[in-house]
């Protein structure tokens, strides 16, 4: 992890680090699945118009432009850029994209659709730890034709939390809130750019609640008793269903607020139960993005919490349309780069092997070729990943490379067309059938364990 990039902001992994990265995305895709989703793939490119729709991130989207025109004389976007609504730029998130799938496609799909989707994105971010300009998500949403049951903002909770549990990871943690609950409040006190208060509300980590008030009154003015009552309730965290008393006695009366708690209710009520000590009403959770419209989520890592938000999301009900016709959607983000660079740079899970190959066919002689590969092919034919020398030197030489390549057995022919196979780690040499041997389940493929004592 030492190693210096040669493009900051791209991630690019060693093969060890890479089968750590694979058994992630295997483990959600499993669960996704296990669960319902389907897998879905949308193009890299959309419309800056598209992207830019909802939200205020126009500063991070990478514009695309060709090298050259049909002429083959260099390129100009005529001074349009990426403020061109029809200019192309890679998406920023799998969201936007997503949306934009369900409406072109909403003849062919059947609601509530349920799916996950694993891609790179992109964002012209400063690099730093924990973000790239270039990274993997893996998202899973739930959308619905006209409406989508409450009931699926709390199986989202549920799914995602299964799935964080089951990878190499430390304990982690739910943060959730209620959009309505939040906008409720906030006109129950007078303030009526819900927004804005929110953007605001938003930042509270990063500058803290002084500032926060300050940008309250100044950019939206709130006299100090509506900025202090906002950040009263962005200070309700609780591990259980006992928030709704604590925002009940902050005294505000609103009809919105009252469906936003209910909401939120249902959630942690749900959580408790069922992911118990992995969930807490967080009152503080805003999510920037403006397509937000009830529930937000954002997760973070007990221990790395300056790491940020591993896992993002919520529910939004005007993202996706057509004409009159809505597809309210409610869905979750993992930043999958994110996760995978805390957990090679912490050590926090190691690859039993640097390759997928547990055996290596050694050659007693260079026309013995052609038998090493039908013996290879017999291993492969059960799941064993196999390899041949490519030259016979001696034993001695060729297991050191089995050794330094990370293959943990070589199997050796001898000119009678007897078989044995070697564990090079222990030194133990048995005779073996090729058309029977099979290594341990441990040794039949790489084994990703967590070495962290959490």
């Amino acid at each position: 992890m030492a190693r210096t990039a040669s493009l900051s902001g791209f991630p690019e992994w060693l093969p060890e680090e890479r089968l750590v990265e694979q058994h992630v995305l295997d483990t959600l895709r499993r669960t996704f699945e296990l669960h319902g989703f389907s897998s879905i793939e949308t193009r890299a490119v959309e419309t800056v118009g598209q992207l830019l729709r909802k939200g205020e991130i126009d500063k991070e989207v990478y514009g695309l432009s060709r090298l050259q025109d049909d002429e083959g004389e260099a390129a100009t976007d005529g001074g349009k850029g990426k403020h061109d609504p029809h200019a192309l730029a890679l998406h920023f998130d799998l969201t936007v994209p997503f949306a934009r799938y369900v409406v072109e496609n909403a003849g062919y799909l059947a609601f509530p659709f349920r799916r996950y989707q694993i891609q790179k994105v992109w964002r012209g971010e400063r690099p730093q730890e924990g973000r790239a300009r270039e990274f993997t998500q893996a998202d899973i949403d739930v959308v619905g034709d006209g409406e989508l049951p409450f009931r699926y903002d709390v199986e989202i909770a549920l799914v995602i939390a299964e799935a964080l549990g089951a990878l190499p990871i430390p304990d982690f943690r739910l943060r959730i809130n209620n959009r309505k609950l939040a906008e409720g409040f906030y006109r129950g006190i007078g303030l009526d750019d819900t927004a804005g208060v929110l953007r605001s509300i938003d930042k509270l980590e990063k500058i803290g609640p002084a500032k926060v008030a300050e940008l309250l009154k100044t950019e939206l003015g709130a006299t100090d008793d509506q900025a202090q009552a906002a950040l009263k309730l962005a200070g309700i965290r609780t591990e259980d269903t006992s928030f709704v008393g604590q925002v009940r006695s902050l005294g505000v009366s609103n009809e919105l607020l009252e469906e936003g708690l209910d909401e939120l209710e249902q959630v942690i009520e749900a959580a408790v139960k069922r992911a118990p000590g992995k969930v807490i009403a967080d009152l503080s959770i805003a999510r920037g993005l403006d397509y937000y419209t009830g529930t937000v989520v954002e997760t973070v890592l007990v221990g790395h919490e300056q790491l940020g938000s591993i896992c993002s999301g919520g529910r939004y009900d005007a993202l996706a349309s057509k004409g009159n016709r809505k597809f309210p959607g409610v869905g979750l983000s993992i930043g999958v780069t994110r996760l995978v660079s805390r957990i090679l740079s912490q050590d926090l899970a190691k690859a039993s092997r640097s390759v997928p190959t547990a055996v290596l066919v050694a050659l007693n002689a260079d026309d013995t070729w052609g038998e090493a590969q039908d013996v290879a092919t017999q291993l492969r034919s059960r799941g064993i990943a196999t390899e041949v020398a490519a030259k016979a030197e001696k034993f001695g030489k060729q297991i050191k490379f089995a050794d330094r390549r990370g293959i943990p057995f070589v199997w050796f022919t001898d000119d009678e067309g007897k078989h044995q196979v070697k564990d090079i780690r222990s030194g133990v040499q048995v005779d073996a059938d090729p058309a029977t041997w099979t290594p341990s389940d441990e040794d039949l493929h790489v084994q990703v364990t967590g070495t962290s004592p959490e």
